[in-house]
């Protein structure tokens, strides 16, 4: 896009008509372009570029787009990198107007119609400037996108580590390199074969490994789930579905981001999870503390998604106060009397006043400890008195004959056979039907809802074998996502895998896992904890699910051609080093076109004085971002030095049958 600026500038600078004081004066070339100017057409239709970009072919006559070249030439500052017309602008927009209140809203941004690469290789790279959010226009894109030879292929099992001599569309993968590049990787085998996706992205505090240093923060942030978004959806099933965690910071601009890539009539749920507790904040006055992570959840296609029944485990329920006497076939044989009068019959007790003389001020925990007990071991004749929601008109009558025979049962059977039994105006709800195997042992339970406090967050750092300082998830909380929609054999997806907690439960549960992270987190990454899990750890949801070990799963990475001198001059702590990368640049690197090597090379241009990470900067933004890894069309090409065993490989991932 700077190309074309710079053509198009240099073009109009040729118009006397356009320029005052060597300034081109935006106004008048507006002014020329609306009325359709002669001279200006010609002038324009004189350069290829420009012509190719504001003018369309249509039956052999070439039209001129006059509002495409007006939002150019109107943009602030001609903006660089991008066609958006929103330079200093994030919010929802319509007919590409700001609003404040409409039914069809799009949310707009700068550069929102760039992609941003996003190469980072270490957690704490915490520079004035990350070089790994470096946004591309369009126009600068060809093979950014395209699939990738994949290399260093390595299998793990319960034998250890072997070499790979066959690859299957069953295989459980794990890739390390650029996400964005592995997912459109993927694309050809696994479009519309995966289930579900969750991920866990960099939330943007300032604090964490999403570090951009501009004035639009929260604009390459957008860009980066956006880019990353779109073809995960293509991967998605039909009836698959996505779950992205996020806290409090990108919250409402993610809301509004996933409704226009999936579709707002494809929003299943918001989810809020309690992550903490307020105690342990020692701030004097820190408002409402922050205990609560979010969890959107979206489908592909709503319609087609089917869920399961899911329920959590809960404490005993107050509203079951009554207890069941009699409890024959005839229903006119049956009494309710208060469950606490029961209770301490059963333990003994004529009365409360014995039970406060036996254990004084622990009377209250006492009496609450008996009735649990009891409840659960008699759950069946335990009931609660409640309102119908919606009652049939059959049911109302039964009620209001009730009410006039207050101790007199009631009972409406449906045609199914299931019973609602009618008193005092209410019906009866027996605790039994809140007792069910969870996790393998009886349990109280209820329905799952939209606000999950029942994981607890305590404990987790060591799941797994495994440490992250930030971000870890607890291996129940994804158990519990899959538990949503998933079956075994289902393929899961994770593209911000971090130590591998998706990828864990995954095999755990018979699940297919693909995971991408291009983090290196050494000791703690997801490769040495999928070989904890392969060997049996006993940590996370290992004891719910009777986790003894086994499976296997195939690691390889993306095959790196230009990232290899950007992960060398991130790491380079002198000029000297950055001399010799630059030297090795020049030979083997792909260098963008417009880059004048002489130039650089002329001591007196100044380079050598630029500071360190100017020189960082400048050799990283130099280089061509479509050729950060080796394209898989290009595998054959001997400048990669792609081993014939990589190349059996690619072949055989790229080619396989569904």
């Amino acid at each position: 896009m700077q190309n074309l600026y710079d053509d198009l500038k240099g073009l109009l600078q040729q118009d006397d008509r356009l320029i005052v004081d060597g300034k081109l004066l935006k106004n008048k070339i507006i002014e020329l372009a609306l009325s359709m100017d002669g001279g200006l057409l010609k002038l324009l239709l004189s350069n290829a570029g420009i012509k190719k970009h504001f003018f369309a072919d249509v039956v052999g006559v070439l039209v001129f787009d006059k509002i495409k070249f007006q939002k150019f030439i109107s943009n602030k500052q001609f903006l660089p990198d991008s066609f958006t017309a929103f330079k200093n602008k994030i919010g929802l927009t319509a007919n590409d107007e700001y609003i404040t209140e409409s039914n069809e809203v799009v949310l707009a941004w700068p550069y929102k119609d760039c992609v941003l690469e996003g190469g980072q290789t270490k957690e704490e790279a915490k520079r004035n400037e990350i070089f790994w959010n470096e946004t591309l226009a369009p126009d600068e894109i060809d093979q950014l996108l395209s699939p990738k030879v994949l290399t260093n292929f390595k299998k793990y099992d319960k034998d250890g580590e072997h070499t790979v001599t066959e690859i299957t569309l069953k295989d459980n993968l794990i890739i390390k390199g650029n996400n964005l590049l592995a997912l459109h990787s993927l694309e050809k085998n696994y479009r519309g074969r995966v289930k579900l996706i969750y991920i866990d992205p960099p939330y943007n505090t300032g604090g964490d490994s999403f570090q951009y240093n501009d004035s639009f923060n929260h604009s390459t942030w957008l860009i980066f789930m956006k880019n990353r978004l779109e073809i995960a959806k293509k991967l998605l099933k039909n009836d698959g579905v996505i779950l992205v965690q996020c806290d409090h910071h990108e919250m409402g601009y993610l809301n509004v981001l996933l409704d226009e890539v999936f579709g707002i009539e494809n929003k299943i749920q918001q989810i809020a999870i309690k992550v903490a507790s307020a105690s342990g904040f020692k701030a004097v006055n820190p408002g409402p503390i922050d205990v609560l992570e979010n969890i959107l959840f979206y489908s592909k296609n709503k319609k087609s998604v089917e869920f399961k029944k899911n329920y959590v485990v809960t404490g005993y329920h107050v509203n079951y106060n009554q207890y069941l006497k009699n409890n024959s076939p005839d229903v006119n044989d049956w009494e309710l009397i208060p469950l606490k009068e029961k209770v301490l019959e059963y333990n003994g007790f004529h009365n409360e006043k014995e039970l406060k003389e036996k254990f004084g001020k622990k009377y209250d925990f006492a009496l609450r400890q008996m009735i649990e007990e009891f409840a659960f071991k008699n759950a069946a004749n335990v009931v609660s008195v409640r309102d119908l929601h919606k009652p049939t008109q059959q049911v109302k009558a039964l009620q209001d004959q009730s009410k006039i025979n207050r101790n007199k049962f009631f009972v409406y059977e449906k045609q199914d056979g299931e019973k609602t039994y009618i008193i005092n105006g209410g019906a009866l709800a027996f605790y039994s039907t809140k007792i069910r195997k969870i996790d393998g042992e009886m349990q109280v339970t209820e329905l799952l809802t939209n606000f999950w406090d029942h994981i607890s967050w305590a404990g987790i750092a060591k799941e797994g074998g495994v440490k992250l300082k930030n971000g870890k998830k607890p291996e129940k909380l994804i158990k519990q996502i899959f538990e949503l929609n998933t079956i075994e054999g289902d393929i899961i997806l994770d593209y911000h895998l971090g130590s591998g907690t998706t990828c864990a439960v995954s095999h755990k549960m018979n699940r297919q896992y693909i995971g991408i992270e291009q983090i290196d987190y050494g000791d703690n990454d997801s490769v040495v904890r999928l070989e904890n899990v392969i060997n049996g750890e006993q940590s996370g949801i290992s004891k719910t699910v009777n986790w003894q070990g086994g499976g296997s799963f195939v690691y390889c990475e993306l095959a790196k051609a230009n990232q290899e001198f950007i992960d060398k001059i991130q790491e380079a702590s002198t000029k000297e080093q950055l001399q010799s990368i630059w030297t090795a640049m020049q030979e083997k690197a792909f260098i963008s076109y417009n880059v004048n090597i002489a130039a650089i090379n002329d001591k007196a241009t100044g380079f050598n004085d630029l500071t360190l990470e100017e020189q960082q900067k400048f050799l990283i933004e130099i280089l061509d971002k479509n050729m950060l890894y080796v394209p898989y069309s290009s595998i054959n090409d001997n400048d990669y030095n792609i081993s014939e065993e990589d190349k059996k490989l690619n072949k055989m991932f790229y080619e396989m049958k569904k």
